[in-house]
């Protein structure tokens, strides 16, 4: 055989090494800068959908795991609600967000085996620093009453408490569950815990208690009374603040909590006058104020604050199902991953971080946040990848 020949030969497995290393550094890319600049993360992301095409193209094969079909199934829908919105004009350019659910192919394409490890060390070290940052900026910076709250480099405290969230659901899952790496998430426990506590931001709180308990509870049923004693501590040590704002919880005469009913009402109304598909992506501030009950607090919002509503109103009942559908394709595929995955930490992280969306979001539309959908659908995808090279379905 020639060298030129023999190096024709070569070229697609050269090709092939290379598309893999840039769809892999990018994914490493979108994982590192998605808790600190949504744009970078965008950038990453879309260096990586094209080196994941150009690996489909290589092989013949487009592979993505069994959760991405309900996405696309929402996706499709969304777009007719779009379409058919009463601001189309608005409602379309907002469903630019629906390729973010390209991270669900990506990860599964370039985190495989080993580096799913990786991904999720990555995820942790970033949220140990945004959480630095958080605790500095309460601490000196006078980010400490509700009005001006710890944000680490995000744009928003409740996008920077979604995240911070996420994050403690995966570290607390690598100290229970991982046989290796135990140390590292210990070291940044303690500066997750205190900067999501400073964020003064109820529904992560609820949502880290929700996602912890069931970590605790697939690891030993026992530690779920664990969860009181940490609630009693964080009570007895954090600022009167806080510990004010957690009573909150509680007081159905604190405004935020009335005006979170009143948009429950408000959005029920707003299913039952378009259950199909919705008043349109983007449009439920708009129409807000025709089905505002008198008692409400605030004359508009820009969302529902709870998830399954706010699909409901904007999207239809069809884009509740198929997002219902999701939830269910995950949940299912990490509990039945669990016994036979190598690495449990990540499918108990998985099964965590989808506790702590859906409690969390019956309080808040954090599944319309980018940077948190992002971080969630990286979480739930990294246990499929992890296991793709041991023969796991």
């Amino acid at each position: 055989m020639t060298t030129t020949a023999a190096a024709a030969l070569r070229a697609p497995t050269d090709s092939a090494v290379a598309v893999q290393r840039v769809g892999w550094w990018a994914l490493l890319g979108v994982v590192a800068s998605l808790q600190i600049s949504i744009a970078a993360a965008q950038i990453c992301l879309t260096l990586a959908v094209i080196a994941w095409l150009l690996r489909a193209r290589q092989t013949g094969t487009l592979v993505v795991p069994a959760i991405a079909w309900p996405l696309v199934a929402y996706a499709l829908w969304t777009l007719v609600s779009a379409g058919v919105s009463r601001d189309p004009a608005v409602s379309v350019p907002d469903t630019k967000q629906l390729v973010l659910f390209l991270l669900v192919p990506v990860v599964f394409e370039f985190a495989r085996g080993p580096r799913a490890r990786t991904v999720a060390t990555v995820a942790l070290t970033v949220g140990a620093a945004s959480a630095f940052i958080g605790v500095v900026q309460y601490g000196l910076l006078n980010y400490d009453n509700l009005g001006r709250r710890p944000q680490g480099t995000l744009s928003h405290w409740m996008t920077y408490s979604g995240t911070l969230m996420l994050v403690i659901c995966g570290s607390v899952a690598r100290l229970l569950f991982d046989h290796r790496d135990r140390v590292w998430a210990a070291v940044v426990m303690p500066a997750l815990v205190v900067a999501l506590g400073l964020t003064f931001t109820r529904s992560a709180w609820v949502g880290v208690f929700a996602g912890v308990g069931v970590l605790f509870m697939l690891k030993d049923r026992r530690l779920v009374g664990v969860l009181p004693f940490v609630a009693a501590v964080f009570i007895a040590l954090a600022p009167a603040a806080i510990t004010e704002r957690a009573a909150s919880m509680f007081d159905m005469n604190d405004p935020t909590n009335r005006d979170r009913v009143a948009m429950l009402e408000a959005g029920r109304a707003i299913v039952r006058d378009h259950p199909l598909t919705g008043v349109g992506p983007d449009t439920v501030r708009v129409v807000y104020p025709r089905y505002r009950v008198p008692w409400a607090v605030e004359p508009t919002n820009p969302h529902l604050h709870n998830v399954p509503v706010q699909i409901a109103a904007e999207r239809g009942l069809p884009a509740l199902a198929f997002w219902a559908w999701f939830v269910v394709a995950v949940v299912r595929g990490l509990w039945r991953r669990m016994p036979r995955t190598r690495m449990p930490a990540l499918a108990a992280g998985g099964l965590a971080a989808m506790a702590a969306m859906l409690t969390a979001g019956l309080f808040e539309y954090n599944f319309g946040d980018s940077e948190f959908l992002m971080l969630l659908l990286v979480f739930v995808t990294l246990p499929f990848a992890a296991d793709r090279d041991g023969g796991l379905p």
